[in-house]
């Protein structure tokens, strides 16, 4: 063996592609190979799953990272077979990378400690206290990234939640797709640095056109 045979991962299920899928559709254990039957299928599981978890993640849960396992697990578990297992190949998008593979376990450590202890449960009466927990949460689950597939909607999921927690509404995240995809992103990057002002207002905008009042 190599030292490049070490670090050699293109045998893992999940940096492997389904055939026939022109490099779309991750492998996984139903055989589907078309994207757009494939994001149908997700988008009906995470639906689902959700609807789920709100029944049963009441307002004194403190979320920890095995939570978020067990969520992404719950959620895709009939289709991938790493589902609810940390990444073990390193990834980026649309030219940024996250953080790198290796780190992952040791960053959400850190993330529970950091973040899910200190803002869950999410039950602040300050309006101002809620947007920081959302935007700094959500924030930093991004950048970690730390499953091979549905990081963004993990987050959601996430953020959703806790709004639940501080009695505030199912919130409608549009503002981050379509027109405010660029907002959003820039906000991401604004994490780098630990700035979380960009996701604050993006998450008071949610707020608002989730039919909360300020």
């Amino acid at each position: 063996m190599t030292a490049d045979d070490r670090y050699d991962v293109s045998d893992l299920p999940e940096a492997q592609y389904e055939s026939g899928s022109d490099g779309q559709v991750l492998k996984n254990r139903l055989g589907i190979a078309s994207k757009q039957d494939m994001d149908a299928l997700e988008a009906s599981a995470l639906e689902r799953t959700v609807d789920a978890l709100v029944r049963t993640c009441d307002a004194t849960h403190r979320v920890t990272a095995v939570d978020l396992c067990d969520w992404h697990r719950l959620w895709l578990g009939d289709i991938y077979e790493w589902a609810g297992q940390y990444r073990r190949v390193n990834i980026s998008k649309d030219g940024f990378p996250f953080a790198a593979a290796v780190q992952v376990p040791a960053l959400m450590g850190r993330f529970e400690r950091e973040a899910l202890e200190g803002w869950t449960p999410c039950s602040f009466s300050d309006r101002q206290e809620v947007v920081r927990a959302l935007a700094e949460t959500h924030v930093e689950l991004v950048l970690i990234h730390p499953f091979r597939e549905g990081n963004g909607r993990i987050a959601r999921v996430l953020s959703t939640l806790m709004a639940l927690q501080a009695g505030l509404p199912f919130l409608d995240f549009r503002s981050m797709a379509g027109e405010g995809k660029q907002a959003y992103i820039t906000a991401i990057q604004a994490g780098l640095d630990k700035d979380y002002a960009p996701m604050g207002r993006l998450f008071q905008r949610i707020i608002e056109e989730s039919g909360q009042t300020s």
